[in-house]
């Protein structure tokens, strides 16, 4: 791997390598950009083939969560910490605590948070070398699960899409097809239920579907017919890559809008559904509420405060969605636009001298 003609591509700012023999820990820590604050992003332990993986992984992630940051309306970049390691066997005190170290070492210039692998656990661990970590216990002053204001995120973006499509935010009647009920989807579905939407959902677990059809009053459908159901809405809620060659075609919807993850397997199928005249709610926009709020950790964390920013996603999504119109492009496109506009702004923002005791003890 070529790695500085990797980082410039992207014009990543830092890649970090964290090893501790005795604690078992390898970690790579990659810092895309702090234009618009330090950067924040999870911390995923996962058992990655080659290390050239993990880098790749970590690279690409940190990339996402600057524009994610950004569109969002955050004052903070975007970042990464990818543990080499298997999350079921080798954790351990030592590992998250050398961690928590090289993470201190940093100054802030990233801040960690839980990702795939890791868990609030992991995070209390970590905060015992270092202030720089949020989604710790509550205990620590955290906001507890991000869950729930993710799925409200989510369901208010999918309220500004409907409003997009159909000139109004009103969901009762509207029948939305729920792909996954985890933590997330079962939010988003029970929002949806309480205004009034009908809803198709699947899910790999039958406890799962029992019981948004026993509260939703859901009809369920098998996972490999969930994209062929006619509905208004799609909302992938489990898995990326689901818009993809085999799928697109099937699909009998006005609007994509769900929390999970890479919804778009390339972008030419986000290309495709513009062409086709199905609205996609772009999935970095539409989930940030997990990030929002514990991203209001960093003030001290104030749930209504919170809520309230989560909120706002309704408004960000009608702005990309105008950026879309207005320039025939797809809101893919459009939310790219609007999250590399918002750091090219601030870049360009005059650097006023600001005095700091070592500034003021240097020129005494």
């Amino acid at each position: 791997m070529e790695l500085f003609e990797k980082l410039t591509q992207y014009d990543y700012e830092q890649l970090v390598f964290c090893q501790d023999k005795s604690a078992g820990l390898k970690a790579i820590i990659a810092i895309h950009d702090t234009t618009l604050g330090p950067a924040l992003g999870g911390c995923r332990m996962w058992t990655y083939a080659n290390e050239e993986e993990a880098i790749t992984d970590a690279l690409r992630l940190a990339r996402g969560m600057t524009y994610k940051a950004a569109a969002a309306g955050l004052n903070l970049g975007g970042g990464k910490t990818v543990v080499i390691g298997n999350p079921r066997a080798d954790k351990s005190e030592a590992l998250f605590r050398a961690l928590g170290r090289f993470i201190e070492g940093l100054h802030g210039r990233y801040i960690t948070a839980e990702d795939v692998g890791t868990t609030v656990s992991d995070m209390d661990l970590i905060h015992q070398e270092t202030r720089f970590v949020t989604g710790v216990s509550q205990a620590y002053g955290s906001s507890g699960n991000p869950s729930p204001m993710t799925a409200l995120g989510v369901f208010r973006g999918l309220q500004a899409a409907s409003k997009q499509v159909f000139g109004t935010d009103d969901l009762a009647g509207k029948t939305v097809a729920i792909q996954g009920l985890g933590s997330v989807g079962y939010g988003l579905g029970k929002h949806l239920h309480e205004v009034g939407a009908k809803l198709v959902v699947t899910d790999i677990s039958k406890e799962n579907v029992a019981r948004a059809a026993e509260e939703f009053g859901a009809q369920v459908v098998d996972p490999d017919e969930i994209f062929s159901v006619k509905a208004d809405v799609f909302a992938p809620c489990a898995l990326g890559a689901i818009v993809n060659d085999q799928t697109i075609d099937q699909l009998k919807v006005q609007i994509i809008a769900g929390s999970a993850n890479n919804q778009l397997a390339e972008e030419r199928h986000g290309d495709r559904l513009h062409q086709m005249g199905i609205l996609y709610a772009p999935d970095y926009v539409i989930n940030a509420g997990g990030l929002i709020n514990v991203a209001d950790e960093l003030e001290g964390y104030h749930a209504d405060r919170a809520r309230n920013k989560v909120e706002s996603i309704y408004d960000i999504m009608l702005q990309l969605f105008a950026i879309s119109k207005e320039h025939n492009i797809p809101t893919y496109k459009a939310a790219d636009r609007l999250a590399e506009s918002r750091i090219e702004k601030m870049k360009q923002v005059r650097s006023t001298f600001l005095p700091t005791s070592r500034s003021l003890l240097t020129h005494r």
